[in-house]
């Protein structure tokens, strides 16, 4: 009940997106420690990362599974969000298709530990996989779509297919300091232009 205050109604709204955005940056603080230090990094580190304290992340997420969960969640979104963005505004469907690409690249080569937890028994990581393809996979379809419908690209390439090549190219990267999966990655984005 507002008792007659006529700003009653309009605090709420801002404090909500104050909220959003204050637990967007904890999880961009969570996801910077778990690429430094791994997914077991202590919470105390993400808590001064973060600038709060320890009880703010055990209140947002009780576990170490809910918080490496909506780390995840949070990056597969901005890399989906970024798709449409990029082909808005990128030069040509292909260089937009390769700004993707890269930001894909870093998901995949930053998520420390974060591929041998989902490969856990842990069952609060079984929808995650499903999840990634589900938000990720028409973005690069539609990517694809685009540059090969300007005739920049192939028109009988799949994103599951790039997407599990990018993939696969991204495996070395933490074992051999000498490996560049990102130059790769540029090598075979680069290898999809239809010869001129």
């Amino acid at each position: 009940m507002n008792d007659g205050d006529p700003d009653a109604g309009r605090t709420a709204r801002p404090r909500r997106a104050d909220a959003r955005r204050n637990q967007e940056a904890l999880l961009d603080a969570a996801a910077a420690v778990f690429v430094e230090s791994g997914v077991e990094a202590p919470v105390r580190d993400i808590a001064a990362r973060a600038g709060v304290g320890t009880a703010t992340i055990y209140r947002h997420f009780p576990t170490r599974a809910d918080l490496i969960i909506a780390v995840y969640r949070h990056q597969i979104e901005a890399c989906a969000e970024a798709g449409p963005a990029l082909l808005e505004a990128g030069p040509t469907p292909h260089a937009a298709l390769g700004r993707w690409i890269g930001l894909f690249v870093d998901f995949l080569v930053t998520k420390h530990g974060l591929a041998a937890v989902l490969r856990s028994d842990d069952t609060a990581f079984e929808a995650l996989h499903a999840y990634f393809l589900d938000r990720l996979l028409p973005v690069c379809a539609r990517l694809l779509d685009a540059a090969a419908a300007s005739g920049e690209i192939r028109s009988d390439l799949e994103a599951y297919e790039l997407m599990r090549g990018v993939g696969n190219l991204c495996i070395g990267a933490d074992d051999d300091p000498r490996y560049d999966a990102r130059r790769l990655v540029e090598l075979l984005i680069a290898g999809l232009r239809r010869p001129h």
